[in-house]
């Protein structure tokens, strides 16, 4: 098997289980899977490949819990709503995906997250009108190169039955189970390093009915795969739901077999501390969307009480037009900025707690965000082979080169300047020991031609042609 070698890092950034941060540190990779990791001193001399990645710092590679790649073509629009009034101004134009812009759209929207440090990704695509398939965006992330876990999502509740979409953008729930069935039968991949893996996803509370939840639930405990879907992301979410079904969000999805150590759920905003230590309890997960949740409105979601709990925790950019970015370094520094600003109120429960909406500086700090967006998210999606360089694990991992501008005057502590500091673009990736980035570049695909096509569809959809 090819070999690679790492040396000379100015800092290599296990988050192994001692959290060590190796000086003039390195690793040897054989094939896909890392084989040692230590002081270059400690490292072979030599190897097929050899980076020397001096004045560089080396971190595993991040993951992404949550995203919808099609909503690349989408960006900016809706610019002042809240979810509920932003789903149904896009609903229509998303009406309009072909399978082409399902596989154009995850061609760039992948590109944009490996070249912000993300080697694992899960994608939540759960509308399908016209041609579209998830077969197409399967494709697309295999030629990328990036590890992806790809969620069969769907939308069956429309608007003439009490649901949020459009009738058009439905699908019959027999179709959805069949399809479901297909997907995990041909690509999903339970083996340890593999790069391929099926969820399934049926899309919120508010766009399925219990039966179609259910359902999924059986089918997904059946084949061993996981499960995900949108929950507690706004209070209008939380209002349908004692409508619809007579309970909250949490206490409904408990009810439909939607907890475990097998789920994990996008945004979770809107939790009471009981519902939060069921989550903890049951290893429930939970991806936490900070720029999405700002840019709608949607509220801070309590990070540092899931923590407290034992509640698995991970980084999503979620969608790129609720976001309208896929930079995930730039997602973690979110997460650790939001949080020093979110309202207090579990220290205003205890005797002297300072309580109020001051804040903490010291609620989040740059190596705690960075351990939720690599280990965090590594258990959120069942990965035990990803997350923490070490000997055994998968060989991915990203590097920043330090000689540049946004990093002068923070030497003393590059790691917090990953974050603290304005996070720019990777200069390599490794994903599953192959170079996906080198140099600041995509390695695998000829990114342009993509961009291209990718705005002119775009164009087209918003212009509904």
């Amino acid at each position: 098997m090819e070999t690679l070698l790492v040396k000379n890092t100015a800092v290599l950034v296990t988050m192994d289980d001692e959290r060590r941060e190796i000086i003039n540190g390195g690793l040897f990779v054989r094939g896909n899977v890392i084989e040692q990791v230590g002081p270059t001193n400690q490292l072979p001399k030599t190897a097929d490949t050899v980076l020397d990645l001096r004045g560089h710092i080396v971190l595993p590679g991040l993951v992404n819990t949550h995203h919808h790649l099609y909503q690349s073509l989408t960006r900016v629009l809706a610019q002042d709503n809240n979810l509920f009034d932003w789903l149904t101004t896009l609903y229509p134009i998303w009406a309009n995906l072909s399978d082409e812009a399902i596989y154009i759209s995850t061609i760039t929207g992948l590109a944009e997250l490996a070249l912000s440090g993300c080697t694992t990704s899960s994608d939540h695509l759960y509308i399908f009108p016209n041609d579209c398939t998830l077969d197409s965006q399967i494709r697309a992330a295999q030629e990328i190169g990036v590890r992806f876990h790809a969620a069969r999502g769907s939308m069956s509740l429309g608007e003439s039955d009490g649901g949020l979409p459009p009738d058009r953008v439905t699908e019959d729930e027999a179709f959805i189970l069949k399809d479901s069935q297909r997907l995990i039968e041909t690509y999903h991949n339970a083996n340890r390093h593999a790069m391929m893996r099926v969820v399934l996803a049926p899309c919120s509370p508010f766009s399925v009915t219990p039966d179609l939840m259910r359902e999924s639930a059986n089918m997904a405990r059946t084949y061993g795969v996981r499960l995900h879907t949108h929950l507690a992301e706004t209070l209008e979410e939380e209002e349908f739901c004692l409508e619809t079904f007579g309970q909250r969000p949490v206490p409904y999805v408990e009810s439909l077999g939607w907890t475990g150590d097998d789920v994990w759920h996008a945004h979770c905003v809107h939790m009471s501390q009981p519902e939060i230590d069921l989550f903890g309890k049951t290893q429930t997960g939970v991806a936490h969307c900070p720029s999405s949740n700002m840019r709608l409105a949607s509220g801070i979601a309590p990070v540092l009480a899931w923590r407290d709990a034992g509640v698995p925790v991970g980084l999503g950019v979620d969608g790129s037009a609720s976001n309208d970015g896929g930079h995930l370094l730039t997602e973690a520094r979110q997460a650790m900025l939001l949080q020093r600003v979110a309202p207090d109120r579990y220290l205003s429960e205890t005797p002297g707690g300072r309580g109020g909406f001051g804040g903490r500086p010291d609620a989040m700090s740059a190596r705690h965000a960075l351990e939720i967006g690599t280990r965090g998210g590594a258990a959120v999606l069942g990965r035990d082979d990803i997350g923490y360089l070490a000997p055994g694990m998968s060989a991915d991992f990203i590097a920043l080169n330090l000689n540049q501008v946004a990093f002068a005057g923070a030497w003393h502590d590059p790691v917090a300047a990953v974050l603290l500091c304005q996070p720019p673009s990777v200069d390599y990736s490794v994903i599953n020991g192959k170079i996906v980035v080198k140099e600041g570049q995509l390695t695998t695909v000829d990114l342009m031609p993509h961009l291209e096509k990718h705005n002119a569809i775009a164009s087209k959809m918003i212009r509904n042609e």
